[in-house]
């Protein structure tokens, strides 16, 4: 019994390896000689947490995107910290307004129920605190086409979904892809505006994967696109999510020896 199970969960293995290889493809995309870079964006709320990362950023001259949801909710304090951000070369997305799932409020209410839920009112929000987003990151990687459209026409210029490397099921883990064979993670400088992000939370990728990653990016010209939640200094707890600070900091030293360029997400779309 033992051994069909064990041979079952080999099999499943495979199968999802197989699956993963033909969505991913094998090896990173060829880009711009000599552009190789890092797009690092970090999503929801945590405005404090990441302010206080900024030492970290000057070190290494590196800059982000800050993709906020519930914008509503920005206090004053929040708004200049972000504005502060802002000043110092990193950008300021959007991240919906109520962080739904964009293809259940696109099916209840069509393109103008789903604008006037997730859309129009967290970008009022946006706009009165000093803030024009152009870059989107869809809350749960949960879009369509339907949604990447109206997203598009109502002027975003990056669309930023979620590329994640482990998936587990009841504990046991489904599939491991090495990040450097997951295509989608790397922008090839090609003008396209649909992107994937590695997600770097605890336990999502390790230092040995993550420094291999930066170094393909480093080898075929182009930008490694990653990101995190809410800044962290011990293994979370409580419900908690988000990433270990100091494995932040070995992504921007190990970018910075491989003198990676930093882009923010708007940028990488207009680079020619």
């Amino acid at each position: 019994m033992k051994y069909i199970k064990t041979s079952f969960r080999g099999f499943l293995w495979l199968l999802v390896s197989a699956i993963a290889a033909a969505f991913w493809g094998c090896g990173s995309p060829s880009g711009k000689p000599g552009a190789g870079g890092i797009a690092i964006s970090f999503d929801d709320h945590f405005i404090k947490e990441w302010y206080e990362l900024r030492p970290l950023f000057q070190k290494y001259n590196a800059k982000a995107t800050f993709f906020i949801t519930c914008p509503d909710s920005l206090n004053a304090e929040e708004a200049a910290m972000l504005k502060q951000l802002e000043k110092e070369g990193h950008e300021i997305g959007f991240h919906g307004t109520v962080h739904a799932k964009s293809t259940e409020l696109m099916a209840a209410g069509g393109p103008k129920g789903y604008i006037e839920a997730e859309l129009e009112p967290g970008l009022r929000h946006m706009h009165a605190a000093g803030f024009k987003p152009t870059s989107y990151a869809h809350p749960g990687g949960n879009h369509n086409d339907r949604v990447d459209s109206v997203l598009l026409a109502k002027g975003f210029t990056t669309l930023r979904d979620v590329a994640i490397s482990r998936r587990k099921f009841k504990g046991f883990q489904l599939y491991a892809w090495p990040p450097r064979w997951m295509n989608a993670i790397y922008y090839a400088f090609d003008g396209r505006q649909k992107v994937d992000a590695l997600m770097i939370d605890y336990d999502e990728v390790t230092s040995e994967e993550i420094e291999e990653a930066v170094r393909e990016a480093k080898e075929n010209g182009t930008a490694l696109m990653v990101f995190g939640h809410e800044p962290l200094y011990a293994a979370p707890s409580n419900g908690k999510y988000g990433f270990d600070v100091s494995f932040l900091a070995a992504i921007l030293r190990e970018a910075h020896e491989q003198q990676l360029k930093f882009y923010t997400m708007s940028e990488l779309p207009n680079i020619k």
